[in-house]
């Protein structure tokens, strides 16, 4: 069994119970976070650079000084010794925070960083579809606004909270995000696909979505496969309900299919045809080493 006894902090190794972090820590205080979970299968980390582009990006884009070991990539190295320490050679869920050290209030004292590594034992080495297909619904009692913080995976979660809190209200399985336009964001922890036809739809990044790894390797498997894809016109509750399939995908769950939206129910074939090639490649990945 896996002992996860282990977090990784700055380089150095700690027992979960020996481990704390400060009050005045700004992620805690501020939200001043930025994170990327991942998912690991006998210590090779799946789209791992990918993670890291990601990571530096919104680190440039909040100010945050990025540390040597994020610039070349060499955290990676950090983190399989820690899956090791930990004993967890199947599926694994990695969480990596960066946070802006503490000092200052709003404006920060300075734009260093520290990093906390977590990690955390999943039943499935590969990716699983969902044997029943989710009820979603829409979450439109708070709008998430477009800028240039929309696309980051920060520590501000709180549009997404509420929407888990409205969906366990109304006993959905998930909840599909608006902006202020109306137009389809994206799920609580997911990105959204729609299929039509031979069509494969999901939002746009200037509507306002997470910039997930799993959307990017979707369109690319998608496109290798010969669909159809729009990547860059706005969704609407109409289009939702003119769907043949909806899923969802994220970096832990793969793709996730939904069965209903009120009183529309939806197929399954494109996510699992989707899922079997993305295994595929996963598992490639995961060995080539």
């Amino acid at each position: 069994m896996p002992v996860n006894s282990f977090i990784l902090f700055n380089g150095n190794y700690y027992r979960k119970e020996d481990f704390g972090l400060s009050y005045q820590n700004r992620a805690f205080c501020y939200g001043d976070a930025l994170f990327e979970t991942m998912h690991a299968n006998g210590t090779q980390i799946q789209f791992f650079t990918g993670h890291m582009i990601r990571l530096r990006f919104g680190m440039k884009t909040l100010g945050m000084k990025i540390p040597v070991n994020m610039e070349n990539d060499t955290i990676e190295k950090e983190i399989i010794k820690l899956l090791h320490k930990n004993k967890l050679y199947q599926g694994v869920k990695i969480r990596l925070t960066v946070f802006r050290n503490e000092g200052g209030k709003y404006t920060p004292k300075d734009n260093s960083v520290s990093y906390l590594v977590e990690t955390e034992y999943l039943e499935n080495e590969q990716y699983q579809l969902n044997t029943k297909g989710l009820s979603i619904g829409i979450f439109d009692q708070i709008k998430k606004p477009v800028n240039k913080l929309s696309n980051l995976k920060s520590a501000n979660a709180l549009i997404y909270i509420q929407a888990g809190l409205y969906a366990q209200q109304n006993n959905y399985d998930d909840c599909l995000l608006v902006n202020e336009q109306n137009h389809l964001v994206e799920g609580i922890s997911s990105n959204l696909f729609l299929k039509k036809d031979k069509t494969l739809y999901t939002p746009p990044l200037s509507d306002g979505p997470v910039a997930g790894i799993l959307r990017k390797q979707i369109l690319e498997i998608a496109d290798s496969l010969n669909f159809k894809i729009v990547n860059n016109q706005s969704l609407d509750e109409q289009q939702l309900l003119q769907a043949d399939e909806v899923f969802l995908t994220n970096s832990i769950s793969g793709i996730q299919w939904v069965l209903s939206y009120k009183e529309r129910r939806y197929f399954n074939y494109t996510g699992k045809l989707l899922m079997d090639e993305l295994n595929k490649y996963a598992f490639h990945t995961w060995h080539k080493h």
